[in-house]
């Protein structure tokens, strides 16, 4: 049994022309009561009907529809659209034409949804661009007009507020490179130079020449226990090296006194490896770890403490890590501490 909601265009037709058939024959066979010359008339009357109502609906209702189809796609049609206008379209019910046009709700329905969060995103960045770059600017422009204004000449003033003006100026300066780093990660501009090395000597590295910031604050820095065996990954070194520095930089700048930073490496598979640094510093609250890795976004701790930094340097390790095709992740637990992990290419045989 058809679905009234399915009719295509030639059951509306037969359907609608079958009564006026009927109706036509039956008034016949009144008048003349004969049934041939009826039947045959029925049968003239539906088949002239039948074609009638077909191309009205062909002509009018799905030129209708045609249009709508341009309107969502919205496109001009090429030779292969246009066969797909005349040939299948009409082919189609009007209920499944109402379930595209539904769909194609939903999907515009979404759309509009990723652009109203890009939106809020592109005003947030803005905001948090604002005041990074203003810190800064306000603060050498503070020191410069003092000294402009006669603190020049007192030797006890002037080299403390030049010092201080040239830090804020690195400041600036880092960040304007941390934001060119990111916009050539974004645009493929940065290429990867892939070789194979050992991870946990890279991690030793890193602690190393990190070692006096990690030194003030007495936190020890080692590679987990178990995880001493090398593993070899492929991946473009120097920027494996930024994303450690990233990281473990962070977990000293948030990590308590006396704490620990350890580095681990795990073989997840015959391709993957899995690389982790661990703090048992503050942590992360939970309602900030969905935006962790966004530009400029800081927890509240952050801000309080008024570290160093652009902001950037989680950004720029997600961006590195998906450059690689890989995938950066946080656990976190507010005063038990934060694990940073990605994964990374096993060596590459030749």
């Amino acid at each position: 049994m058809i679905a009234k909601k399915n009719f295509s265009p030639q059951q509306v037709a037969l359907l609608t022309s079958i009564p006026i058939g009927i109706s036509a024959g039956l008034a016949l066979f009144v008048y003349n009561e004969l049934w041939l010359p009826a039947l045959l008339f029925f049968i003239t009357i539906t088949l002239v009907a039948y074609f009638i109502i077909y191309d009205t609906v062909k002509r009018f209702v799905y030129r209708k529809i045609k249009l709508i189809y341009k309107l969502i796609y919205q496109t001009k049609a090429n030779k292969r659209e246009e066969f797909y206008y005349k040939n299948i379209l009409p082919q189609k019910s009007i209920e499944e034409v109402s379930d595209d046009v539904e769909q194609w709700a939903v999907q515009r329905k979404e759309e509009i949804e990723i652009l109203r969060r890009n939106e809020i995103f592109r005003k947030e960045f803005l905001l948090n661009l604002s005041h990074e770059l203003k810190t800064p600017i306000f603060a050498i422009q503070g020191y410069v007009d003092t000294l402009l204004n006669g603190a020049l000449d007192n030797p006890e003033v002037n080299i403390k507020f030049l010092t201080n003006a040239s830090k804020n100026v690195d400041r600036l300066v880092n960040l304007v490179d941390d934001l060119d780093e990111i916009t050539k990660l974004e645009s493929g501009e940065q290429l990867l130079y892939k070789q194979n090395f050992v991870i946990q000597d890279v991690i030793k590295e890193v602690f190393e020449s990190l070692s006096i910031k990690a030194d003030e604050k007495k936190i020890k820095c080692f590679i987990k226990k178990g995880c001493e065996v090398p593993l070899t990954v492929y991946a473009d070194k120097e920027k494996i090296r930024q994303v450690l520095i990233n990281l473990i930089d962070n977990a000293i700048k948030y990590g308590k006194n006396n704490g620990t930073i350890e580095g681990s490496a795990y073989k997840i598979d015959g391709k993957k490896i899995l690389v982790e640094i661990s703090d048992d510093g503050n942590g992360i609250s939970e309602e900030h770890l969905p935006r962790i890795f966004e530009r400029f976004y800081r927890t509240d701790l952050a801000r309080n403490r008024k570290v160093g930094g652009s902001g950037l340097g989680l950004s720029i390790a997600k961006h590195i890590i998906e450059a690689h095709d890989e995938t950066i992740h946080v656990r976190s637990k507010t005063d038990v501490g934060t694990t940073f992990g990605f994964t990374l290419a096993s060596a590459k045989t030749n």
